[in-house]
């Protein structure tokens, strides 16, 4: 009886085993940002990547910009305890598991999960794409940290606010609203925002474009969001040099 008993055991382990390393040889690996990127919409991705700023935890979901040597992730609303949330400060590597996404033409990582890497972290630094501006491959930067340099302020509306409080100046400093300002280079114009979930209205940034005047000449700092065009989330506006 006990070598029965001992002969069930030995298989049943030998069977979890089995299993066991059949799920890892199927479990999908991690992807370079190359294949990420020419992944179709709406597959499984797994990607290992980098904090660099974390935008909003609610409700057990976080929002976080991510970056690697080779490009950026934007990770929309993953699974996240609070106190796993907190452990994400920039240049944590971590794993993530989820699918590809895109709205409004912003691709996300979306009903993600992640786990932490041990591994040296890694901060990127803003990428100066100021002269990719006007080009069609700005979006090749898209959800990066980038500058933009020696850009001049110009009206927001057509009273000559420098900036609004939400993108149709319905928004104020107390109700902590997005801040939407435009700027220009070599002749075109374009539209920036603070995202208010990012830099609230507590922040150097939000201070720094409540205070700017049409005209200014500034350089700024952010990460290349999108939204139907370019619409970088900036994080930090400076004069310019």
């Amino acid at each position: 009886m006990k070598r029965i008993l001992a002969f069930v055991l030995t298989l049943s382990l030998l069977l979890s085993c089995a299993v066991f390393a059949l799920a890892e040889e199927n479990a999908p690996a991690v992807m370079t940002y190359a294949e990420y990127d020419a992944a179709e919409l709406d597959t499984e991705v797994v990607v290992e990547t980098y904090v660099q700023a974390k935008q909003s935890w609610w409700d057990n979901k976080a929002t976080v910009y991510t970056q690697d040597q080779d490009g950026a992730y934007f990770l929309y609303n993953m699974a996240c305890s609070e106190e796993d949330y907190a452990l994400l400060v920039p240049g944590t590597k971590i794993r993530v598991k989820g699918y590809k996404s895109a709205w409004s033409g912003e691709v996300e990582i979306v009903d993600a999960t992640f786990e932490i890497i041990e591994g040296e972290a890694f901060i990127a630094e803003a990428e100066d794409i100021t002269d990719q501006l006007a080009s069609e491959d700005l979006i090749k930067y898209q959800n990066k940290f980038v500058a933009f340099k020696g850009m001049t302020v110009e009206a927001s509306n057509e009273e000559g606010a420098a900036f609004l409080y939400s993108w149709d100046g319905s928004g104020t400093h107390d109700g902590n609203s997005d801040l939407y300002f435009k700027v220009s280079k070599d002749g075109q114009t374009y539209s920036f925002t603070v995202e208010s979930y990012l830099c609230d209205n507590t922040t150097d940034v939000y201070a720094a474009v409540e205070n700017l005047k049409v005209g200014d000449v500034i350089d700024m700092e952010g990460f290349l969001y999108w939204y139907e065009g370019a619409n970088p989330h900036i994080v930090s506006v400076t004069p310019a040099k």
